[in-house]
């Protein structure tokens, strides 16, 4: 089943890239108390995910934040080292908070995984407004590109 407007978001253990490493952090732990933007893109370092998706949310995170988000959060189905350097690669650190999904886990638990020819299961492109860990709006592309999971889309939401 797919998760749904007025959802909780599921439990889940995620990697993410800290200043002192990698580290385990729980679903809780970034969505408690919080209101977040999260994204989800199919792969780090893909065309659309890097030339399209990622960039929007990066020169937007003034407005975004000026609206009453605490945090925007990205999440991919890839190995936290892939994570990693797509993060250093694409300037993130500090602005937005990368999540590697490694065994989408994540991903299957709000329905939204996709086996990708050549690249294995990965996560449906998205992007949801998440307050205190209840999905507020949820955006899920239906065809290839950014064409409603976009941080244009969010900001008109929030």
């Amino acid at each position: 089943m797919t998760i749904a407007v007025g959802d909780s978001l599921p439990q889940v253990n995620f990697m993410t890239v800290t200043g002192d490493g990698h580290q385990s952090v729980a679903t809780d732990v970034i969505f408690a108390g919080r209101k977040v933007v999260l994204f989800g893109i199919p792969g780090a370092f893909t065309p659309t995910c890097s030339k399209n998706h990622l960039p929007g949310f990066l020169s937007n995170i003034d407005a975004i934040k000026a609206k009453g988000v605490d945090s925007i959060v990205c999440v991919t189905v890839n190995d936290i080292h892939v994570v990693d350097a797509w993060s250093r690669h694409a300037g993130t650190s500090g602005k937005i908070v990368m999540l590697s999904d490694g065994d989408g886990n994540f991903a299957r638990a709000i329905g939204l995984n996709k086996s990708m020819s050549g690249m294995g299961e990965r996560v449906r492109r998205f992007s949801m407004i998440v307050d205190n860990g209840v999905v507020r709006k949820l955006n899920v592309e239906d065809k290839p590109g950014v064409n409603v999971s976009g941080a244009d889309t969010i900001l008109g939401q929030l």
